[in-house]
């Protein structure tokens, strides 16, 4: 009788244990990880939109799209031979910057011009470019369009902006957040420039 008495308290005692708590565990989806536990990510799947977008010619790009910046070694001996006739006692400000245009494209440069500065910039095309332009423009609000400072009004591959002593000067008493842009209006190929001051 003992031995009858302490096996019906062992099954009443273990009950509990072996049917578990009464809530049931949440349902988890299929391909989904359940919460605790390390499951490898699966990669997104992507889907395809029905918009559909026709490319323009090959020899164009669209308007200011950005040009692949590049090494400048190909434009920098350019770039020292106009300097050297065209913004005489400025000194480099930075390195040169390059690019491999489409016709359209752009590249820009950031420049901080400080206050009572004179700024120029050479820019240069290899053969290729028929059409290069230069900018500097100042971007004071991010949310506000760039206001051109000064421009080059040559035509042909070399544009110069404060050249022959005629530089920009930032009058203001504030430092001016800016940037130098590079435009290939016509042809493709590489170009560069550099920002000179004094």
């Amino acid at each position: 009788m003992r031995l009858s008495a302490l096996l019906s308290l062992s099954v009443i005692a273990l009950l509990p244990i072996g049917c578990g708590d009464s809530t049931p565990e949440p349902e988890v989806p299929p391909g989904s990880c359940p919460p605790g536990q390390y499951c490898a990510t699966s990669t997104p799947v992507v889907t395809p939109t029905a918009t559909t977008t026709v490319a323009p010619p090959a020899s164009t790009a669209p308007a200011n799209s950005m040009a692949t910046p590049i090494a400048a070694t190909l434009a920098t001996p350019i770039i020292t031979s106009t300097a050297g006739e065209e913004v005489k006692g400025m000194q480099p400000e930075g390195g040169a910057f390059a690019g491999q245009f489409q016709e359209g494209q752009i590249l820009e440069q950031p420049l901080n011009l400080a206050p009572g500065k004179c700024y120029a910039v050479v820019g240069v095309s290899l053969p290729g470019v028929q059409e290069l332009d230069v900018q500097i423009v100042a971007q004071p609000v991010p949310q506000l369009p760039a206001a051109t400072l000064a421009q080059d009004n040559q035509t042909g591959g070399i544009a110069i902006v404060g050249g022959k002593g005629n530089c920009w000067k930032n009058a203001a008493p504030l430092a001016i957040t800016g940037k130098v842009i590079l435009k290939v209006t016509k042809g493709a190929g590489i170009a560069g420039g550099q920002i000179y001051v004094k």
